[in-house]
């Protein structure tokens, strides 16, 4: 079993879901007592989110580019960046270490080509939804037609998450708003849609969609255990 380095803390709420999946896959593929040979580092959320409000992007690459080679020495064999939107500085922390990146987009891009889909609808951060380095790849790299929610949908993607999500807190009324985004992403021609931040699940899942959702942490932990074990 390979070990795997978790990069977590964006936020901890997802990054304790990531740690459940990885060890519960292990289990399952495994049996017995069974469980992942992992590293963890989280980092203070509180500090990403204003760098990123800022759009100093550069600084918070520092920060998570340090932590990854931390998880290097520590032993990791694959790194597993516990976030979808700072995936915005992959090619920064890739830069940084000798061990493979395991990039959010690559599972979840080919889950949708193995399923069929090609017009997905994308939630996530404003960052994730308005910026092209997540777009880009499910385009770039499987051909799909990303659509993205309309300005006012997308503030309330992201003000959800923020003020809510990242805190653990899970809203019934929240829960309807992200389904009213959901039908209108349906209507403008979504075949599928991706919960492009990780902590969507904790209150979206497929009962909520009248299409299919992929849900991008339990990919990219499913994934992860698929090469711990390879």
């Amino acid at each position: 079993m390979k070990r795997l380095g978790l990069l977590g803390g964006m936020s901890w709420e997802s990054t304790a879901l990531y740690y459940r999946e990885i060890n519960e896959g292990i289990a399952a593929r495994l049996g017995g007592l069974h469980s992942a040979d992992l590293v963890l580092a989280s980092v203070d959320f509180a500090t990403i989110e204003r760098l990123q409000v800022a759009g100093d992007w550069d600084a918070a690459a520092a920060i998570l580019a340090a932590r990854a080679h931390d998880l290097e020495l520590a032993g990791a064999e694959l790194l597993v960046l516990c976030t979808n939107t700072m995936h915005r500085v992959a090619p920064q922390i890739e830069a940084a270490i000798g061990i493979p990146l395991l990039h959010i987009a690559d599972p979840t891009g080919e889950a949708l080509i193995a399923g069929g889909h090609r017009r997905v609808g994308l939630l996530g951060t404003r960052f994730t939804m308005e910026q092209s380095f997540y777009r880009d790849r499910l385009v770039q790299q499987f051909g799909l037609d990303v659509l993205v929610p309309a300005e006012l949908d997308r503030e309330t993607v992201h003000r959800i998450i923020y003020d809510e999500l990242v805190l653990g807190i899970v809203r019934d009324e929240s829960r309807e708003r992200y389904r009213d985004v959901i039908d209108r992403l349906i209507a403008a021609g979504a075949d599928s849609v991706i919960l492009g931040c990780t902590e969507i699940t904790m209150l979206i899942g497929p009962a909520d969609s009248a299409v299919p959702v992929f849900d991008t942490t339990a990919l990219h932990a499913q994934a992860a255990v698929t090469r711990a074990l390879a």
